[in-house]
């Protein structure tokens, strides 16, 4: 049976080229409602209207399809990192967005951040290629955007990769006590990510 037979018997509106992205952004979808926990192929193939046949197609079982949700997430979070430089803003007002655009990022997304980053994945040793390669690019990514800051002596250091990782670990606590309900007031998020800059930018003294 092809993919576009199994289509056919549900939904004729969906293409070859175009259902794996309906497919993901309709597990997004479960999850945000749901939770993790919630999410199956059989479910995302009812919701999105095709046969669990053509689900399998593009994942070979859960944890398939939630490394695929993952490495779309870092997709996301790749695209507003390249945006940083539209816009002309100074490196400060960049570094600035980098932050607080991380925590808006992780705070509207949580479970799909939970997946970029948490256990059911990593702890577990199940990631796949897709999920490796994009994540280990966007790590590099600020590993560079991080050199540079540090090179025209915006941000505090010289070793990039250790700053990087210490920024990154900082953001990552502060949008898990978010996340997990330890804080609950959202409208504070900005405050408190704006009051964590000086611990990252060097002395203007």
């Amino acid at each position: 049976m092809t993919v576009n037979t199994a289509l056919d018997k549900n939904n004729s509106n969906y293409h070859h080229g175009n259902l794996r992205q309906t497919l993901l952004s309709a597990a997004a979808d479960l999850i945000a409602d749901g939770g993790i926990e919630s999410l199956s192929l059989r479910k995302l193939a009812e919701k999105v209207g095709v046969s669990r046949t053509a689900a399998y197609h593009y994942f070979q079982d859960k944890n398939d399809l939630l490394c695929a949700i993952a490495a779309e997430g870092f997709r996301r979070w790749q695209r507003s990192l390249n945006q940083l430089n539209d816009g002309g803003l100074s490196e400060g007002s960049k570094f600035e967005k980098y932050i607080v655009g991380y925590m808006i990022f992780a705070t509207s997304n949580p479970e799909e951040y939970e997946l970029m980053f948490g256990r059911s994945i990593w702890k577990q040793s199940k990631c796949t290629q897709e999920l490796q390669t994009i994540s280990h690019a966007t790590f590099q990514h600020q590993v560079d955007m991080i050199e540079h800051w540090q090179a025209i002596g915006l941000i505090k250091g010289d070793n990039p990769l250790r700053a990087a990782q210490i920024i990154w670990g900082t953001l990552h606590g502060i949008a898990k006590l978010f996340n997990d309900g330890v804080y609950t007031d959202v409208t504070r998020i900005e405050e408190i990510v704006i009051t964590a800059l000086p611990m990252f930018l060097a002395s203007t003294d």
